[in-house]
């Protein structure tokens, strides 16, 4: 069977290497010049654990199958990791309740190791640290996503696949033979393949619209939100993950560690309409706010902005967080066509998972 695959990020590349690994003809167009250059290069690069979804709910099964592939295939690919290891911080005594249910809710989803610290424990591990209360999770940890991405690429292309680059998809229509594919870029056309594979992130939706016969109504609202991340100045001061208590949108203004030894704090929550990746420096002053409630000592002018990314999300301020949504053939109708709405986080840890689900529903 050969397979298209829209969309070069981290899970459009892992569902094209798991196809191909299957055994179809796979191709990836890709409308950029390289893989990787939207929400996959733009995260915290955090391998999650599994805490924050609902236990039953796709993001939980995918998160926590995923995270142990993940590690499993870091190791066996030489890609560059570390299982640092978080803490879930509570820095009002109002917050311990919803830390409390947040560790048991990882351990009804399989996470393992999870223990509650008192604030004296925490505060051992993390001497920059002030809570109340916290939740160790030692199967966090951090990947090169990028090392990662290329090492997925190179096993699809071992498999006999291949990226298009500069091949943006503009429209497809089902047919006797298969689907009719049209592309742009610098020689326009057309191909015929057997399946398709929507992975194109924030374009998934457009995708959808640009999809003959797919049901509009089946088609969900893009909500942008924005998350923004500032670099700290001097050595870092934590060697795990602190995360504070989730908030609207995210999972509040964390730390976050990297493989060259950098520390930064993000991401914020902000609600966009259209794209953008600047980082405002005045968003500086409520990262200060908010970074202070569980680590005071940080010193004024100790922020710069670094970079942005932008959330696929499929609701808004003040509405429940949505699931993955995979829109199959059983789902739409329509034979050979698997659509990805809303792959935020944790689609990074959940990618290999993910790839596994995707061939599965293409037969």
């Amino acid at each position: 069977m050969q397979v298209l695959v829209v969309g070069a990020g981290v899970v459009g590349l892992a569902v094209a290497r798991a196809a191909a690994l299957a055994g179809h003809d796979v191709i990836v167009a890709e409308a950029a010049g390289a893989i990787g250059t939207g929400t996959s290069s733009r995260n915290s690069e955090v391998i999650h654990a599994g805490i924050y979804y609902p236990p039953g709910s796709v993001r939980a099964f995918h998160c926590v199958r995923g995270r142990r592939q993940l590690y499993a295939y870091a190791e066996s690919h030489g890609v560059r990791h570390r299982k640092c290891g978080k803490l879930l911080v509570a820095v009002r005594d109002a917050e311990r309740a919803k830390i409390e249910m947040l560790c048991a809710q990882a351990t009804a989803n399989g996470v393992e190791g999870m223990t509650m610290l008192s604030a004296a424990e925490a505060m051992a591990l993390e001497p920059a640290l002030t809570c109340v209360a916290a939740a160790l999770s030692p199967e966090t940890g951090i990947v090169d996503s990028h090392g990662l991405m290329l090492a997925l690429q190179g096993d699809l292309e071992d498999a006999g696949g291949v990226v298009a680059f500069m091949t943006p998809v503009t429209g497809l229509t089902p047919g006797p033979a298969g689907w009719e594919v049209r592309y742009g870029g610098a020689e326009p056309g057309t191909l015929t393949v057997d399946a398709v594979v929507n992975a194109a992130g924030l374009g998934a939706q457009a995708m959808a619209r640009a999809t003959a016969g797919y049901p509009a109504a089946r088609v969900p609202r893009l909500v942008l939100a924005k998350g923004n991340y500032f670099q700290y100045a001097g050595r870092p001061v934590f060697s795990r993950l602190i995360y504070p208590a989730p908030v609207e949108g995210g999972l509040g203004t964390h730390v976050t560690l990297d493989l060259a030894g950098r520390m930064r704090f993000g991401p914020d929550v902000e609600w966009i309409d259209t794209e953008s990746y600047d980082v405002d420096p005045t968003r500086a002053e409520k990262f200060y706010a908010s970074i202070r409630t569980y680590f005071p000592a940080l010193p004024d002018g100790a922020l710069t902005p670094d970079y942005c990314g932008i959330r696929p999300k499929l609701t808004g301020p003040g509405e429940p967080a949505a699931d993955f949504l995979i829109e199959g053939p059983a789902e739409h109708g329509l034979p050979g066509l698997v659509n990805l709405f809303g792959i935020e986080s944790p689609g990074l840890t959940s990618c290999l998972s993910l790839a596994e689900d995707v061939v599965a529903r293409l037969g």
